[in-house]
Parts: C-alpha cells; sequence; structure tokens
C-alpha cells in the first residue's frame, strides 16, 4: 500500500458541471438482514462473493486518497452496512484520515442497538434510519422480515450514544404509508429527529415492488402533496438551517418543534441535481458519479493489480469527468443492473 502523504494534487474533485465534490457514499456490503419493497426483491439478489468485495483497508485508501482531492464527508452504508465484520474499525480509520470532517451512516436499524457505542467512539458522528411506518405489522410488511421493536431500540440507543442529530428516512408510498404522513410528522414536536420524507424512486420492475398479497406496484408522492397533508393537519411549516449532513433534504420545522421535517424530492423538484456534492463507492470497488446511471470506473482493479496513488486519482477523476447534469428519471432513465442494495442508495 502506497503511503504517500501528497495533499496537493493535480486536480480537485469538480465535475464538469464546475459541482464541488466532497460527499462519498461508500457501501461496505451488498448484503441485507431486510427486503424492503423498493429496494431489494423478496428473494434478494445475487451477492458478490467475499473475494471480490473491496477489503475495509482498501476502502480506507481510497477515502484517504479522496480526501487528498477535497472529500470531506464520508456515508457508510449498505445493503446493511452493520452487518459487514470489521464496520467499526472502519469508521476508526476513516475518523483518522486526514481532510475527513463528518463520518455518518445509514441503517435500517434492525442491530444498531449492539453498535451504537462502539461506533460513536469509534468516531462516527450520527446515524441516518430507515422507518417508513410505525406500525408494527405494516413494517414487517414492508421489510417482508422486519421487527420494528428492535428499530426502535437501536434509535434509542444512538440517543444514548450521542449519536445526534438522529435522521429518520421515510419513503412514502401511495395507498401503503400515506396515511401515516401526519402521524410521523408528528414526532418531531416532542422528539428533536429530523424527519426526511423521501420520493420514491423507480429502481425496480413492478412485479419486485409489490407488496406481498397484493397486485398493486409502488407509487411514489410529491412531496409538496406530502408538505400540504402535513400543513393542513399541523399548521404551516417554517423554513429551517441545518448545519450537518450536506444532502439534498430541503428542512422546515413546526412551531414550536423540537425537531426538524426535511423533503428530499428527486422527481418532483427540477433542480435537484443542480447542486450534487455526492460521488458514490459501490462495495465490489467500483467509483460511481451518479445514484441513477450505469457509468461506474473500476477502482478494485487499480489496487488489487499494486496501482500508485496518483493512478487511483486519475481514476476517480475519470469518473468525475462522466457525472451527468441530471438523473433524467422522467425519461426512463435508471440503473440496468444494479438494484438499490448493490449500489447504497
Amino acid at each position: 500500500m502506497s503511503t504517500s502523504n501528497d495533499f496537493a494534487p493535480p486536480r480537485p474533485l469538480i465535475d464538469p458541471l464546475q459541482r464541488s465534490i466532497s460527499y462519498l457514499r461508500v457501501s461496505v456490503t451488498d448484503r441485507c438482514n431486510l427486503r424492503c419493497v423498493y429496494c431489494m426483491p423478496e428473494q434478494g439478489v445475487p451477492f458478490v462473493p467475499h473475494q471480490e468485495i473491496l477489503t475495509l483497508e482498501e476502502m480506507t485508501r481510497i477515502i484517504r486518497v479522496a480526501a487528498g482531492m477535497g472529500l470531506r464527508r464520508v456515508r457508510l452504508t449498505g445493503g446493511e452496512p452493520l452487518v459487514r465484520k470489521g464496520v467499526v474499525n472502519l469508521v476508526r480509520w476513516i475518523a483518522q484520515t486526514p481532510g475527513i470532517e463528518d463520518i455518518s451512516l445509514t441503517t435500517n436499524g434492525m442491530i444498531l442497538a449492539s453498535y451504537a457505542h462502539e461506533l460513536a467512539a469509534a468516531g462516527l458522528k450520527r446515524v441516518s434510519v430507515s422507518l417508513d411506518t410505525l406500525r408494527p405489522q405494516r413494517f414487517q410488511q414492508i421489510t417482508r422480515r422486519g421487527d420494528l421493536s428492535a428499530v426502535m431500540a437501536g434509535i434509542a440507543a444512538a440517543r444514548d450514544a450521542g449519536l445526534s442529530p438522529l435522521k429518520l428516512n421515510v419513503v412514502i408510498m401511495r395507498e401503503v404509508n400515506d396515511d401515516e404522513i401526519v402521524e410521523i410528522a408528528r414526532t418531531t414536536l416532542e422528539e428533536d429527529w429530523q424527519v426526511r420524507f423521501i420520493e420514491l424512486m423507480p429502481f425496480m420492475d413492478e412485479q419486485e415492488t409489490c407488496i406481498r398479497d397484493t397486485s398493486r406496484p409502488l407509487d411514489f408522492i410529491p412531496s409538496q402533496e406530502v408538505k400540504r397533508q402535513i400543513e393542513e393537519a399541523l399548521g404551516p411549516l417554517e423554513a429551517a438551517e441545518t448545519s450537518t449532513g450536506g444532502g439534498p433534504a430541503k428542512y422546515y420545522r413546526l412551531p414550536g418543534a423540537q425537531g426538524l421535517i426535511g423533503f428530499i424530492s428527486p422527481l418532483s423538484e427540477a433542480q435537484f441535481c443542480a447542486t450534487c456534492n455526492r460521488m458514490r463507492l459501490t462495495a465490489d470497488g467500483k467509483i460511481r458519479p451518479c445514484l441513477l446511471t450505469d457509468q461506474e470506473v473500476n477502482l478494485k482493479e487499480t489496487l488489487r493489480r499494486g496501482g500508485s496513488d496518483d493512478e487511483l486519482r486519475q481514476r476517480i477523476l475519470k469518473a468525475l469527468d462522466s457525472k451527468p447534469d441530471a438523473h433524467h428519471l422522467g425519461d426512463g432513465n435508471r440503473p440496468k443492473w444494479r438494484k438499490m442494495a448493490q449500489i447504497g442508495g
């Protein structure tokens, strides 16, 4: 492994549209202990063999090289990142990387209670927990195998460990959980959570997304409709600022509320991609300039043939140069050969 400490590369992480890329989402595994209806088919997906998955040391090296090019934020994702053995060590190594200012993790929360304190001690700043419903039976339907009580225990452990602010990611689906919009938004009155309502993105074929015992494919609800429901029931939302994250959510607050309500609107917001600051690293070592493109550049090949840090930089820049102006979901564009769980969301 190269030990170069060169933090003055010839070119920083700036794409052809002059967007500065400071945020890397790292998929540490393609494996998951749930089968959420919008993320993975009920039967799962073919997993990448273990020897084809990046080692934690390889991930750390890529992050170190990218930090020298302007990377400042890292978010660990999966599949479910907490099923990856050694993930606490990975957090510790990233926290020790010069240039990295923020480390976060997205989880389904099922085993978070067992890891929250270790992760915080290793340097993790906060977690985002996927929570699409507050109803146990519906939670099991949406996740196809989950236990809501385990997730709530994970949320409590994260709070106790100081992983704050805690973010809850809620994918709203018409006639699935849209009758809970107000109920979920109301939690921010007493809890200091950041509840983010996310528009459903069309990642899978219709027959893969049907909830068991129904033939109804999933349908997204625009953020403006969600916002209108909240305001009609709970009062006007006031624009709010947050200093954490660096992601695409737009935040609001109910009058007097402890927490925030955010909206992530990839389908209904025309300029959603205009300020994108992210790239993605897949568990099998591909750097992706956009979640919703099949364009990838293989970093694992460079690593495993003994390539230099400069070669890694050039490969990262090659991916960056292919970053599209927008996702073009309205034109029917979507990844053809990876599901959400295989990219890292």
